[in-house]
């Protein structure tokens, strides 16, 4: 069982889920919706599509040109009339791929970012790239023995309405770090395009159901935070915090929320594992791939000891914190740990 919040995510786990699919159907269904596409694409008189100022307004700038963009929305419709075909929502996950990887001007770096724009773009080619190797996966996922999965479109901080009491004996999982990567701009490109956020309204609704993890996602209604009103090392951290703002001059709107949306993030993170309590059962082990951060006015946080002894008092038995990997911090150099932090739930 996974439980994601974004959806785009969302749809993407639970599209790979689905092995029911077959793939010699899947590409010759896909040939058929191309072969309208490139006809189509072939009159040369018809305007370019584009989104909706409401929906354009939400790309990140320039993250895909005119011209492929067009493209992109023909094939989508394309794909639409089929709408009732079992390989609707493969052909879309395709689609979204291809955006990302070869048809938009994005980079990964690691963080989203626009590079050199593209006049065009092989757009049905890519997708049907795509396609092909969809239905090579399926072709090797059919030979091994099925297992039921599902993945929760949910927020993991209130995890008891989808899964069962007492129903999971292992937890792994890499939630956010407290630092300034906002996750919506990472899937935001396909989010767009294939309709799972339409404007800002939407968007704004998504990241509520998110985890607090950087100063662009906070609201005023937020208040995880009571969740760690007491503990003094995060109370010292997010003061330490404030008082570098304060001293460096730093005036923007966000850096005034970078001590807050660190109270926040290991506030939602209790408030994670406090609801999860009462979904595991008793022995139940947990790991927690967390790392080092210094993203706020580079403020030391070690996330992983923070993490375990939030768990330790709401009744969890840290049973290890292993070095995952170290990596180089940004701004300082200094070498980050990445930890994976263990824990066991007694049932008590």
């Amino acid at each position: 069982m996974g439980v994601e919040a974004n959806p785009m995510a969302w749809f993407a786990g639970t599209v790979k889920l689905d092995w029911s699919v077959d793939p010699d159907e899947l590409l010759r269904h896909a040939h058929q919706i191309a072969e309208a596409t490139e006809t189509i694409l072939d009159r040369a008189d018809d305007p370019l599509q584009t989104l909706s100022d409401d929906r354009f307004k939400l790309l990140l700038k320039n993250s895909i040109s005119p011209l492929p963009l067009h493209k992109s929305l023909v094939l989508l419709e394309q794909i639409k009339q089929h709408s009732e075909s079992p390989y609707y929502h493969h052909e879309r996950l395709a689609l979204a791929k291809a955006l990302v990887f070869s048809i938009s001007n994005l980079h990964f770096g690691p963080e989203v970012g626009v590079s050199k724009a593209k006049t065009d773009a092989q757009v049905v080619d890519s997708w049907l790239e795509g396609i092909e190797t969809i239905a090579h996966d399926l072709r090797h996922l059919k030979t091994l023995p099925d297992a039921p999965a599902i993945v929760h479109h949910a927020d993991s901080r209130q995890l008891v309405h989808v899964l069962k009491p007492n129903s999971i004996d292992i937890v792994i999982t890499s939630p956010p770090y407290p630092n300034e990567k906002d996750y919506t701009r990472t899937t935001r490109l396909e989010s767009v395009i294939l309709g799972f956020i339409n404007d800002k309204a939407e968007l704004r609704t998504l990241k509520k159901g998110l985890m607090r993890s950087n100063s662009r996602s906070v609201y005023a209604a937020d208040d995880d935070d009571r969740w760690v009103a007491d503990h003094v090392e995060i109370q010292r951290i997010a003061n330490e915090i404030e008082a570098k703002r304060i001293e460096l001059g730093k005036t923007s709107g966000f850096e005034r929320m970078y001590a807050r949306a660190t109270r926040l993030y290991f506030g939602g993170m209790a408030r994670h594992l406090a609801d999860l309590r009462h979904i595991l059962r008793p022995g139940a082990q947990l790991a927690y791939v967390v790392g080092d951060q210094a993203s706020y006015l580079r403020v030391m946080i070690r996330t992983g000891t923070l993490l375990a002894d939030i768990a330790k008092s709401l009744g969890y038995e840290v049973v290890s914190i292993d070095l995952f990997r170290t990596r180089s911090a940004t701004a300082t150099k200094e070498q980050l740990r990445e930890e994976v932090v263990v824990l066991r739930w007694s049932g008590h």
